[in-house]
């Protein structure tokens, strides 16, 4: 099927007035949800190939003997292209088709796994990881695009990016446990290379059940403005990174005032031209600027969780990385659930409160990882990270609906793209605020404990954190050991608590922020009410 999309106006009404079109009320037929399970599995690559990796690295750096310096590349490199070149590639999208650029991405990303599994240095995989960024700042944007296109009664569309945005944490809950099995028989490179039947599959299938779609209309790419936001974005990525990992500094400072300095160039480039990279007149929509900011503001909390909840289980609790995966598996069905059963349950609750009363449900959640000083245990754990999931499900799957459907059709592709932006900045946020706040108090309780008899480099290693200690557990007696597991959950203690503080405050603002939005009815009695 290769059909050319022209869609109406779109699906939830805030405050201005809007029209249905006839074509905007035909149902999905078994095509579009075909095309959706096509669109699921790059989505579900993606989460997958974040937690792949965490398993991978320690054999991984056996085998290339990284410096610190290229390890930390090869995490990095991946976060940084993906974030810097979503807004570029969803426009992109919007201009060439948004089916081709996902088979062009997908082939890619094949091409960079493969580079990746075979890299015979640390360098060629750092270069192999830069590309699987670039390749995977085309699907998300792409797939959440054509959802759009292919879904155009609202309700249903709802449903279908709750379900797009669940794939990615059931990709991201199956990695350690693919990871390990797969690293239990084959080598490190064996990670990389899942992503290629699955790559296979969007190639094939693809074509058969996508639309294509081109925004009408759009100019050329204006390189100079990709050029710009690659300079506003990455600098920003970089500070954030570098915050977390060795606090704030002159360098990283010295970035953010650089990528400040260039997004003030960029907007300023982008008010001007004809047919802007980013059409900054979408941030003029109420509903499209306060669903982002829940997205950015929610996920901050989400990405922090995720970094100390994975450490707690491994290092505290000592559970292997494939045992701590199956205990954190209940918390993606949690999200499985609010991604498919939020946008239903907007059928009968306007949009906001339901985002709303999740965020609490996820506050409810902090507060819980914040009580582990106190009654510890993988119970406790569970249960307040799958209420965090919970919510990230719910504003992963209605916020993001909230953005694409507040902009115009042929800008579905950007908005897919500042959808995921901000998303990842989110993340990245999260794991540099409260993982430095965590490391902070962790250090700061250390050096009250440690002994001072201790040989030197043994103390340089325990106070720098928990995972360094545990690195050289055997040289540690029990106790002090036990004080660095108990210094780290006292860190997380603070942290989850700020970060319970933080999505209160957010699930009152996205009640009032979004209580004027609803979904635009669908049936013919409505439809005819609103003509």
């Amino acid at each position: 099927m290769s059909i050319e999309c022209d869609q109406g106006s779109v699906g939830y009404r805030g405050g201005s007035a809007e029209t249905i079109t006839d074509e905007r009320r035909r149902k999905a037929g078994p095509a579009e949800w075909g095309g959706l399970a096509v669109l699921a599995l790059p989505t579900a690559l993606l989460g997958l190939d974040v937690t792949l990796l965490y398993l991978a690295m320690p054999a991984l750096a056996t085998d290339l003997q990284p410096s610190s310096s290229q390890a930390l590349w090869i995490m990095d490199a991946y976060g940084f292209m993906i974030a810097g070149f979503l807004i570029t590639m969803g426009t992109l999208g919007d201009r060439i088709g948004r089916r081709r650029l996902l088979m062009i991405g997908a082939a890619a990303f094949g091409v960079a796994s493969v580079l990746a599994a075979y890299s015979p240095t640390a360098n060629i995989l750092i270069a192999a990881r830069a590309m699987l960024g670039v390749a995977g700042a085309t699907l998300m944007p792409s797939t959440l695009a054509l959802i759009s296109n292919m879904f155009l009664v609202a309700r249903e569309r709802a449903l279908a990016i709750g379900v797009w945005a669940t794939m990615f944490a059931l990709g991201m809950a199956a990695g350690p446990l693919v990871g390990g099995m797969l690293l239990e028989h084959f080598w490190w490179g064996s990670a990389f290379l899942t992503a290629i039947p699955i790559v296979s599959i969007v190639l094939i299938a693809g074509p058969l059940l996508l639309p294509e779609y081109r925004a009408p209309g759009s100019g050329r790419l204006d390189l100079l403005s990709v050029a710009l936001s690659l300079a506003a974005i990455l600098p920003v990525i970089y500070f954030i990174k570098d915050s977390a990992e060795t606090g704030l500094s002159y360098g990283s400072a010295s970035a953010l005032a650089v990528g400040i300095v260039f997004a003030a160039v960029f907007v300023r480039r982008q008010r001007h031209l004809p047919s802007p990279l980013l059409d900054i007149r979408l941030f003029e929509n109420k509903t499209f600027s306060a669903a982002l900011s829940v997205l950015l503001f929610g996920l901050i909390g989400v990405g922090g969780a995720m970094l100390l909840v994975t450490q707690y289980l491994q290092l505290v609790l000592d559970l292997p990385a494939v045992t701590a995966g199956m205990w954190m598996a209940p918390s993606a069905l949690m999200m499985v659930v609010a991604g498919i059963g939020a946008p239903l349950l907007t059928r009968y609750v306007r949009p906001g409160f339901v985002m709303a009363a999740s965020l609490a449900l996820s506050a409810i959640g902090y507060f819980f990882l914040g009580l582990l000083p106190w009654i510890s245990g993988v119970a406790l754990v569970t249960a307040g990270y799958g209420l965090v999931y919970l919510g990230l499900g719910t504003i992963a799957a209605l916020g993001t609906d909230l953005v694409v459907s507040s902009a115009p059709p042929e800008k579905a592709g950007s908005a897919s793209a500042m959808s995921e932006t901000v998303q990842e900045l989110g993340i990245a946020a999260g794991v540099a605020i409260l993982g430095s706040l965590t490391t902070a108090i962790y250090r700061r309780l250390i050096l009250e404990r440690v002994p001072a008899e201790f040989p030197e480099d043994v103390i340089s290693t325990v106070e720098d954190s928990l995972w360094a200690a545990s690195s050289i557990a055997g040289r540690l007696s029990g106790d002090l050991l036990g004080t660095a597991k108990y210094a780290f959950t006292v860190g997380m203690s603070a942290s989850a608590m700020l970060a319970a503080l933080g999505i209160s405050i957010l699930a009152i603002l996205c009640a009032v922020a979004l209580r004027d939005v609803r979904i635009v009815a669908e049936n013919h009695r409505e439809a005819g009410d609103e003509e």
